[in-house]
């Protein structure tokens, strides 16, 4: 029986999920970084200078910008809402690893995008938008667009092992903890 003037379902009124916009960004994300990588990796598939090639390339740079576009609605949706919470509990070593790897998650889904717009911009001086550019801010560069291009794939390479190790730790949560941080996201 509940205390007088005490709600008699507490535990009811914090979610169990994720807030639907939340959920929905986080795998319309997940399925665009997934397309990045397909489309970057069959570029090798393609004689260079063709337009499949080329159509590969500038799919994979436009599927990045819309990944960096959604990055801010995702923090606000993902603010705006009460996290749910983790049942049971984890200890303090699997929530600070679990606060690292989402941090880490969040800075590639930021840097990344942002250093292949600035290969862009200093390699071709804009980013053709339809029949117009978007002119660069910076001067014309090419031996640094290439270094930050090189940054770019090294950092990438490091992306896919963490959302790697983030699928296993999801995987080693809903099927050997047993607990429901899948549950929260689906």
């Amino acid at each position: 029986m509940s205390s007088p003037g005490a709600h008699p379902n507490n535990d009811a009124q914090a979610s169990p999920r994720y807030s639907a916009t939340s959920r929905r960004l986080h795998w319309l994300m997940a399925a665009l970084v997934v397309l990045a990588y397909v489309l970057i990796t069959s570029r090798g598939w393609f004689e260079k200078g063709s337009d499949p090639r080329l159509f590969v390339v500038q799919g994979h740079f436009w599927v990045g910008i819309l990944v960096f576009a959604l990055v801010l609605p995702r923090l606000l949706a993902r603010f705006a809402s009460p996290t749910p919470a983790i049942a049971p509990a984890l200890n303090p070593l699997n929530r600070l690893a679990s606060k690292v790897t989402h941090i880490a998650l969040y800075v590639f889904l930021l840097l990344q995008p942002l250093m292949g717009m600035l290969v862009v911009f200093l390699e071709r001086g804009g980013i053709p938008l339809g029949g117009l550019m978007l002119p660069s801010p910076f001067e014309l560069n090419p031996r640094l667009a290439h270094r930050i291009e090189d940054l770019h794939i090294t950092v990438g390479t490091a992306f896919y092992y963490v959302i790697g190790l983030h699928i296993v730790a999801v995987l080693w949560h809903h099927f050997l903890r047993r607990d429901n941080l899948l549950k929260r996201m689906i």
